[in-house]
């Protein structure tokens, strides 16, 4: 059935403001905003629980837009039902400064839930969201008191489900039921390219109905077929909903509707001008508002604040009925992270044999479970090789869906975005948990969060050659350095057991990024602790372990993770040819490049030039801390498959290499 008169009215301000906007920006992608305005307005007008003088109420429906490049729709959706952002900003659409970037960004735009553009992690970031959701509502919501109860929405486009990730992520979605989600795929048909007959031909409905989703397909103009979907979706509580809605890009565009040219171009004046008669619009106009169209999308603020009220009155009662859950809750939602952690951390003994990283982690993870209870997480299908399972609290949805152990299957991608997605939507402290070497599948998730600077915690085992047989396809080598060179981005590789226990807490207490724990497979030594290096400086990223003699060292050399006790053994190795030397662990770059000048000074003096660092992978970056006079052992080529002992040695990563570097 066709729109009400004042509904197309609505409607095609959406339209009007996107192919405007563009224009003036002479830049981004006006078709798909004017293709899929329809089942935007009905979604923000007739259900989307949303208040846009608050857009961080709990429990808000999430809106994603995964096709991010369509980004004007939401900026017209966000000014139009009176989000923080001005006209002013639309017209600067695309502009230095301006809020309105020609993708979503996260913290820069009131009202957007996460960062998209890069297709198909909007798609898995809401499964993410969706998860926490669902966790939450399982956790706090009791008979005749319910708190947590939203949806996750998005748009996704053709483009979200050719990538990979959609793959990944709507299989986990369906297999563990997310029924809180609702997404609106725009199938227009077309791509950057042409007609996506050209690349995509697959039956959509039933590859999501494998997936188990429920699907419904519609027209995306008709808005009775549009509510009706979106009503049925949300009555389907065990799976979740995908509603096909046929679209024409570029809608109501004379010469560019339904062809490529409006996807990514700006339709240029005249076809806009043609496009606003054939709506019956303004030809002459730009940014052309009418006050009827206002007037209804205006609504959203009265309508949103009364529902935040209703929601804060239904929260009071609960907080009446069960005060220690409504305590919980808050201190949950504002990612309290108790004094008790560092009470909690394990102390390791002193240990010649000692042990893997990753099993200290392990240790660490159920040492701090009950004071860190919304720490919820898993492996892609490594749990027993991670050590990442939270013993006594079940599998999330195997059990219940307050299990605390994830079981992300074979998915790192999908995994990284559902922790991004989980980190994003609050309440809980999700991590996610494979091998170093495979952050290559994740590598766009992680770069999100650090983008968007998210808390997303990634526990990454089998850190280097030291894992021995499997070879070189599994052996990290580039790693540390390309993750370094990602900004907002802490990556963490503690030299033992002790390390771990506060490579940890400064993980968890880091809330301007991602942290990335980096962890070995094999064996490491407890090292000696005293009050002058103790494993609570791992915080400042870099500290003397073990100094020289004399206040000014021979020679400094610099350890991180499975190569820390090397350095120890050398230092020991070069006094007894009269050098004195100083050891510094330095598990983190960016720790310590965030300490003051005094510190940085202290550990690395000026004048000490003789510096070698040992680190088993690339050396590149390395000079910054050796300086044009120091030594860098590491590697630069690809593994071998041996036993680990044989691939050091081989290698030249040894306490030998090191007294003979710093001999010289």
């Amino acid at each position: 059935m066709p729109a009400s008169k004042l509904d197309q009215l609505c409607v095609n301000t959406i339209r009007t403001l996107s192919m405007d906007a563009v224009q003036k920006a002479n830049s981004g992608h006006p078709g798909m905003p004017m293709g899929m305005a329809d089942v935007a307005y009905v979604l923000w007008t007739k259900f989307l629980k949303q208040n846009p003088k608050n857009p961080k109420w709990d429990d808000r429906d999430r809106f994603i837009l995964s096709a991010g490049h369509g980004s004007m729709l939401l900026y017209s959706l966000l000014y139009l039902t009176g989000y923080d952002l001005g006209l002013d900003e639309i017209k600067n659409f695309r502009q230095m400064g301006s809020k309105t970037p020609g993708h979503p960004e996260y913290g820069m735009t009131p009202g957007v839930e996460t960062t998209t553009g890069p297709l198909g992690q909007g798609f898995g970031t809401g499964v993410g969201m969706a998860m926490a959701e669902k966790f939450l509502s399982a956790k706090f919501n009791r008979e005749g008191h319910t708190i947590v109860d939203h949806y996750t929405y998005a748009i996704v486009s053709d483009g979200d489900l050719m990538e990979g990730i959609s793959h990944e992520s709507a299989s986990m979605a369906g297999h563990m039921g997310l029924g809180k989600m609702i997404y609106l795929y725009d199938s227009n048909r077309i791509s950057i390219e042409g007609s996506t007959d050209l690349t995509y031909t697959e039956d959509v409905k039933k590859r999501f109905e494998a997936y188990n989703w429920h699907v419904l397909e519609i027209d995306g103009h008709d808005h009775d077929q549009i509510a009706k979907a979106i009503k049925e979706s949300q009555d389907e509580t065990e799976k979740p909903s995908i509603v096909i809605c046929r679209t024409h890009i570029g809608f109501g565009s004379p010469n560019k509707q339904d062809s490529e040219s409006s996807h990514g171009s700006p339709l240029g004046e005249e076809e806009i001008k043609l496009t606003k008669e054939a709506y019956n619009w303004p030809s002459d106009e730009t940014f052309h508002i009418p006050e009827e169209a206002l007037e209804v999308f205006r609504k959203e603020v009265v309508k949103g604040e009364k529902a935040e009220k209703e929601w804060e009155k239904a929260f009071s009662k609960y907080e009446e009925s069960y005060s220690e859950d409504a305590d919980l809750f808050k201190a949950w939602t504002n990612r309290k992270i108790t004094s008790e952690l560092v009470r909690n951390l394990p102390v390791f003994p002193e240990d010649e044999k000692g042990m893997a990283s990753r099993a200290a982690s392990g240790k660490v993870i159920n040492a701090i479970k009950d004071v860190v209870p919304n720490l919820i997480g898993g492996s892609a299908d490594l749990g027993g090789s991670t050590k990442t399972d939270i013993d006594g609290y079940g599998s999330y949805i195997v059990d219940s869906a307050t299990g605390r152990t994830i079981h992300y299957g074979v998915r790192e991608h999908g995994m990284g975005a559902a922790v991004n997605g989980m980190a994003l939507h609050g309440g809980v402290v999700p991590y996610g948990a494979t091998f170093f070497v495979f952050t290559d599948y994740m590598r766009p998730a992680i770069r999100l969060a650090a983008l968007m600077k998210v808390p997303s915690l990634f526990v990454l085992t089998h850190d280097s050659i030291g894992l021995g047989e499997d070879g070189p396809t599994h052996q990290p080598v580039e790693h540390l350095a390309s993750l370094r060179a990602m900004p907002n981005t802490t990556v963490i590789r503690p030299g033992d057991a002790n390390e771990t226990s506060y490579a940890w807490k400064a993980a968890l207490n880091n809330a301007e990024g991602p942290t990335l724990l980096v962890l070995t497979r094999q064996n490491l030594p407890t090292l000696p602790r005293s009050e002058n290096n103790n494993a609570g400086l791992v915080e400042k990223g870099a500290y003397i372990y073990a100094d020289s003699k004399n206040s000014t060292p021979d020679a400094i050399l610099i350890g991180t993770g499975s190569e820390l006790h090397l350095a120890v053994l050398a230092q020991e190795m070069l006094a007894g040819k009269g050098i004195d030397a100083r050891v510094v662990s330095m598990p983190s770059w960016e720790l310590f490049e965030k300490q003051d000048e005094d510190y940085r000074s202290a550990v690395f003096p000026e004048s000490v030039t003789n510096r070698v660092a040992i680190e088993a992978g690339s050396t590149f970056g390395w000079e910054r801390y050796v300086g044009d006079e120091g030594t860098v052992i590491g590697i630069n080529s690809f593994g071998e498959s041996a036993p680990y002992e044989e691939l050091f040695a081989h290698f030249g990563i040894t306490s030998e290499a090191i007294v003979e570097a710093a001999s010289e």
